[in-house]
């Protein structure tokens, strides 16, 4: 049975853009090397993700909320809909064997910390999650120091950081397999 990655980021990336191309090109990659991959089911980089994992010949869930009432992408083999994004989050946790988060707002940093605060304090198993980039940068060591100034693990070690999706893959497959 093929591994889940939940990928998170921005709705608002356009085909053509680079932070679509690195999606796409994400997408491709972790289909290539045998992932389902798992996102939030709608435009930008969940359609990018979802696009290049389908041209691989690979398969896709996008996970959706009736609340936002907008159609999954053209991309999504298997939507699964939840009443209210909260469900949708935690589907989106719950399916994934490992997560990669991409450039995003709001919405992924809620992704990021879901994942990350469920791992520190044992909601979850731990599993790998990859940020692509140096966006995520700032976030990561902010939140590393606080959480040594509480006195708790700097929980950096749940966060790892990649340059491409060719290092993201080859990441996760050496923690996967």
């Amino acid at each position: 049975m093929s591994k889940v990655i939940s990928i998170f980021g921005s709705s608002q990336p356009e085909e053509g853009s680079e932070e679509y191309r690195l999606a796409f090109n994400l997408g491709k990659e972790l289909a290539r090397a045998g992932y389902k991959i798992c996102n939030g089911g709608y435009g930008g980089i969940m359609a990018a993700s979802a696009k290049g994992a389908k041209e691989a010949g690979g398969s896709t869930i996008g996970v959706t909320s009736g609340f936002y009432k907008t159609p999954a992408n053209a991309w999504v083999d298997k939507e699964i809909m939840l009443p209210t994004p909260m469900e949708r989050l935690f589907m989106l946790v719950e399916l994934g064997d490992a997560y990669v988060i991409l450039r995003g707002g709001t919405g992924t940093l809620l992704e990021l910390a879901c994942v990350w605060e469920f791992m520190n304090k044992n909601v979850i198993a731990k599993k790998p999650a990859i940020v692509i980039g140096d966006f995520w940068s700032a976030v990561v060591e902010t939140v590393s120091k606080q959480l040594a100034v509480e006195g708790e693990s700097d929980g950096s070690h749940f966060i790892q950081r990649v340059n491409s999706p060719q290092e993201c893959v080859r990441l996760l497959t050496g923690k996967l397999r």
